[in-house]
């Protein structure tokens, strides 16, 4: 498996380590906007999954459509076990330069944060997407977002 795989989980699915190894390439289809999507359900709690790829997730799963573990176990990505996806996820950061030791949890943190609050994807529709079956659970990383946003406040309150 390529490191390039774990992207997939870290910036642009909000699936957990069970929910991404047992995704099938026939998860993905076309939703009613005409664009690709990702049908699935929650392994953990049966939650159905509707979530809008953007390109890069798209591009990984083309790129594993003809692995030979994919095609022989009917599998979209060829994830081998949870270690072995976060230790990819910690050569990513090494990589890229990233202070904090990625994993799937910080993956999920990181898409519902810094992927779609901060760019004004309304928190319910972060909720659906994360699988939450309650907002409250949502609203703690809209909460995480407050404390940030009061630290970059900080600044310019002392300007003032």
């Amino acid at each position: 498996m390529s490191k390039i795989t774990c992207l997939i989980n870290t910036r642009k699915v909000t699936l957990s380590y069970a929910d991404v190894q047992k995704l099938k390439l026939s998860d993905t289809r076309v939703g009613n906007d005409g664009e690709r999507w990702l049908f699935s359900y929650r392994k953990k709690t049966g939650t159905r999954v509707a979530v809008p790829l953007l390109p890069l997730a798209g591009d990984i799963l083309d790129r594993y459509k003809d692995h030979p573990f994919c095609i022989n176990h009917n599998k979209a990505l060829p994830i081998s076990s949870n270690q072995k996806m976060n230790e990819y996820l910690i050569e990513i950061s090494v990589l890229s330069d990233v202070v904090k030791t990625l994993g799937n949890r910080i993956a999920k943190r990181t898409f519902a944060t810094t992927v779609t609050l901060l760019n004004g994807v309304p928190i319910e529709s972060v909720s659906k997407m994360m699988g939450h079956t309650n907002i409250r659970t949502t609203q703690l990383y809209a909460k995480m977002l407050d404390e940030k946003v009061g630290k970059d406040m900080a600044p310019l309150r002392a300007m003032f």
